[in-house]
């Protein structure tokens, strides 16, 4: 029994872990845009966020739920199991962090939650049709909704404000911008807090400290509100100069457009219970408002890397909580094992992010890593554009002498 609460507490303290990545990790989906347009200081905006996804925590158990009852069968399920998905979705959330890419911290941890379960229990354990309905079509279905209801809402926008005067204009959807910022990590606390509350209550239920089907206590709903709080604070900022300025150039008006799309899709699945990725919800939008303003571009080569690193999350996840459940399975020694290699691992890539430093100091500056050139077609367009009237190219003026003035003589030449 004694080693039994051991691992308990080591599970519980993991998962906390696993929250305070996704706190970093996911900052950038509600002050991403607000720091890219000016509308709010780093420091301040990522203090707002923590604050809300703090209150965001305690406002349902819908999504909790989900995971501790209804995504894998709680009888199949050993501490160990909880502990090893959890390796699996903490070590996904680093990598991607360190290279900037927003991927889902909810589907890394659903992907090793079903790596580790597969590995100690079997496919039966995991059911397939909540996996299906309220984890895998939700994951197609956010981006493509947030980011078509980003897209009408910024042409909608700017028709709008087509008359309006600029500076007010500009000022006042800052003023929303910052309103929907809020709204959207009040939606991150409904939604990825209660990820790890779930987590937590199924290790309790595995460990026989809760009835089956019980709710997350108070002190489990506490401790994951505070944690994805403090790392919201921390900022991930290598995340968020990808989301605010690797996708697209955004304005205020296309800020303020895709916060609020993205928060009503988040808020809406937190509803209905669907483990919805925020990352996707809010990248989607911050395309779909990239491509809604006239002019507007998305940097597709940012975006091809992270649908790849998208597709990725679930099956890598798995396949590391799968080879850490099965170490594990050795007994006491291969846990140790697997917490030495986390924490060395961790560690590691913490070192080598230090090489290039990313901080609210130079998380706004234009030059993106990775932003693609100008295309063969774009350089083809500005190469055959005429010159404005009333100027002469430098180039024609060096190459081609300009007639003589009929009132001077022509000079010859003998």
């Amino acid at each position: 029994m004694e080693s039994f609460s051991l691992i308990l507490a080591i599970v519980v303290v993991t998962a906390l872990a696993f929250d305070f990545t996704n706190g970093f990790h996911d900052t950038a989906n509600a002050m991403a845009t607000t720091i890219s347009t000016g509308a709010l200081r780093p420091k301040v905006a990522v203090a707002m966020s923590a604050v809300l996804n703090l209150v965001g925590a305690f406002l349902s158990v819908e999504v909790a739920n989900t995971i501790s009852k209804g995504l894998v069968d709680e009888a199949g399920i050993r501490p160990e199991v909880i502990f090893a998905a959890l390796v699996g979705a903490i070590l996904w959330n680093l990598l991607t962090w360190l290279v900037g890419l927003p991927s889902s911290s909810s589907h890394a941890l659903m992907g090793g939650l079903i790596g580790a379960t597969v590995a100690s229990a079997g496919f039966g354990a995991v059911h397939g049709d909540v996996l299906v309905t309220k984890v895998l079509i939700p994951a197609i279905a956010a981006p493509l909704v947030a980011g078509l209801a980003a897209m009408f809402a910024t042409r909608l926008t700017y028709r709008l404000g087509k008359k309006a005067d600029g500076k007010a204009s500009e000022k006042g959807y800052r003023a929303g911008q910052i309103a929907s910022a809020g709204l959207v990590s009040l939606a991150h606390g409904t939604n990825d807090a209660q990820k790890t509350m779930g987590i937590i209550t199924l290790a309790l239920v595995a460990g026989g400290v809760l009835a089956p089907d019980s709710d997350p206590p108070l002190w489990v709903i506490v401790s994951a509100g505070v944690a994805i709080a403090l790392g919201t604070y921390l900022g991930g900022w290598r995340i968020i100069r990808t989301m605010g300025k690797g996708l697209t150039d955004l304005q205020p008006q296309q800020g303020f457009a895709a916060q609020t799309s993205a928060a009503t899709v988040i808020l809406a699945s937190s509803h209905l219970g669907f483990s919805l990725s925020t990352t996707h919800s809010v990248s989607g939008a911050v395309m779909g408002a990239g491509l809604g303003r006239k002019g507007g571009v998305v940097r597709w080569s940012t975006a091809t890397r992270m649908f790849v690193a998208w597709g990725l999350t679930l099956p890598a996840a798995a396949f590391v909580a799968a080879v850490a459940e099965w170490i594990c399975g050795f007994g006491s020694w291969g846990t140790a094992v697997v917490a030495v290699f986390l924490v060395a691992s961790s560690f590691a890539i913490w070192k080598i992010s230090r090489r290039e430093i990313v901080d609210h100091t130079n998380v706004n500056d234009h030059e993106v890593p990775g932003e693609e050139p100008a295309g063969v077609v774009t350089q083809a367009m500005a190469a055959v554009t005429p010159p404005p009237a009333g100027t002469v190219h430098e180039e024609l003026a060096a190459t081609i002498p300009a007639p003589n003035d009929p009132a001077t003589p022509a000079k010859t030449t003998v």
